[in-house]
Order: C-alpha cells, then sequence, then structure tokens
C-alpha cells in the first residue's frame, strides 16, 4: 500500500489519475494539492494551496510517490513567462519538496517532442523541465510523453479539439505516435509507474501508450 500524490488533480488526465489512485487496491491514501477544494473522500487529503507559496514544511508532502500532470497553455497563461512557471517551475518545485519528504517515485506527464534543443518554445519547455527532474535525483522516475490527448476538457481548446477529431478520423492511417492517445490510458500509465517505482529512468513514448 502507497501513498500518493497527484499535482495537477484538475486537469484532464490529473483528474483520471486521481479517480483511478482513489480506486487502485495498491493505493492507501492520495494527497491532491489544489487550488480550490475537490470533493471529499475517505482516502483523499485535499490541501488547498496558493501554488506559487507552497508550503515547505507540511506533513502532506510526506509521500511515497509523485504523479504531476501540471500544465497549460500560452494562450491561458497570457505569456511565455507565465507558461514556463507552471509547465516547467511548478513541476519541478513539487519534485524537490516531495523527496525532500521521502518520496521515491515520479512520474511526469510531458509531450511528444520534448526536446532541449527545440526551435519550438512549448518542446524546449518540456525538454527542459525533464532535464532538471532528472537532476533531482529520484530513485524512479518515469517520463510519459504523449501526443494529442482524447478526453473532454473543462478549459475550452478549440484549436486543440479541432487536431483531435482531425487526428482521429485519420487514425487507421497514422503512424502509432501520431494517433490520439485517451487521457484515462495516460493517467493508467502514469500511476502504474509509480507503483511499480521501477529504479532507473524510464520515458514512455506516446505509441507505447496506446
Amino acid at each position: 500500500m502507497k501513498t500518493v500524490m497527484v499535482a495537477g488533480a484538475t486537469g484532464l488526465v490529473g483528474s483520471h489519475v486521481l479517480r483511478q489512485a482513489l480506486a487502485h487496491p495498491q493505493v492507501s491514501q492520495v494527497v491532491a494539492p489544489t487550488r480550490r477544494a475537490l470533493p471529499t473522500h475517505a482516502r483523499l487529503i485535499n490541501p488547498v494551496v496558493d501554488f506559487e507559496r507552497l508550503p515547505e514544511q507540511a506533513d502532506w508532502w510526506g509521500v511515497n510517490a509523485v504523479v504531476c500532470t501540471i500544465g497549460t497553455t500560452i494562450k491561458t497563461a497570457g505569456s511565455q513567462a507565465a507558461f514556463y512557471r507552471v509547465d516547467h517551475d511548478l513541476p519541478l518545485r513539487v519534485g524537490e519538496l516531495a523527496l525532500r519528504h521521502g518520496a521515491q517515485a515520479y512520474a511526469f506527464n510531458s509531450a511528444l517532442g520534448a526536446d532541449l534543443r527545440s526551435r519550438v518554445f512549448y518542446s524546449r519547455t518540456k525538454g527542459e523541465v525533464e532535464r532538471d527532474l532528472l537532476a533531482l535525483g529520484y530513485p524512479s522516475l518515469t517520463l510519459v510523453r504523449p501526443g494529442l490527448i482524447g478526453g473532454e476538457r473543462v478549459e475550452h481548446r478549440p484549436r486543440e479539439r479541432l487536431f483531435v477529431a482531425l487526428t482521429q478520423a485519420l487514425g487507421p492511417v497514422l503512424p502509432r505516435r501520431w494517433r490520439v492517445v485517451q487521457a484515462e490510458a495516460i493517467a493508467r500509465t502514469l500511476l502504474e509507474s509509480v507503483l511499480a517505482a521501477t529504479p532507473g529512468v524510464r520515458v514512455v513514448m506516446s505509441e507505447d501508450i496506446l
């Protein structure tokens, strides 16, 4: 039985991780820090926090494993700098604090195309956060790189929805790497990776999530 932190529990993939973790027989307790309160559950600890001022000494950091699905878009964030704070700085800060309190496994929902040398700001940011998470020294680190994500978002993303619909229509003729991956499957991959906590670094590509 393990305690698992879900960072990003209100997002599309994170909400699936939360539901799966609360129902999983190997999970004794789930910690889900959020900006707004979640529905109560007997096995859920839900600290309502300001992610810009995370409490460093809170007892709830003491988990066995972390699944991080924190992420936004540049449009929603308002600028590249604000996007970087969410997609790079927050996953790293969560990882630092949980590791300091004893976490042994971390799984991060990255993105297809994550690359330190990319000319695309989004892909370069994902590459940088992967690099910096690796430098933290987690005994078990899993980087999951999905392509287009299928599922119903609370946040309205019309352009992404159009691409998902088009890609689903073309799915049978597309290489597996470029097919839509359902959020539920990504969540399952993330959760199972931290429960297994295989030593070392594992990169899961989009085609391996299907």
